[in-house]
Formats: C-alpha cells, structure tokens, sequence
C-alpha cells in the first residue's frame, strides 16, 4: 500500500472495484480480505470473500485483487 493508503489487514472489511473488462456489473463490491499472498516487497494479491450481495450480482464467492488502485478498506 502506498504512504496514505491504511494497511489492509486478513479480517478487514473492504470494497474492491471491478471494471467491465471483468464483469458486466462495474462497480465497488464489499468483502472479507481471507488472505494475502505477497508478490514484491511493495505488491501483494488479497484476497476476499465478497458479501452476500455481491456473491448474488456477480455470481463468483471470492476474488483476488492485485491492483492497490482497486482495493481500499472500510472504516470500521
């Protein structure tokens, strides 16, 4: 994550932006960060269980989210 970006924690409550390349429902889906895997030593892959609303919309479960661009936490 970059210098004003929280750091994103297993357990964070987040919403992940998917683009029309990807789906026909662009938008901010919330989830559930379940794992990170590490890519670099500035990059990691999270991945998250999306909630129940978007599980039904995008008909997949979870999804993993490379680009930092596209992943941000929610608030608690």
């Amino acid at each position: 994550m970059t210098e004003n970006m929280p750091e994103i924690c297993i357990g964070d409550q987040v919403k992940v932006f998917l683009e029309t390349q990807l789906t026909d429902n662009e938008g901010w889906f919330k989830g559930t960060v379940v794992k990170i895997e590490p890519y670099s030593q500035h990059r990691n892959f999270y991945w998250v269980n999306l909630d129940q609303a978007a599980q039904a919309k995008l008909g997949i479960g979870s999804i993993s989210v490379f680009n930092p661009k596209n992943i941000q936490k929610i608030p608690a």
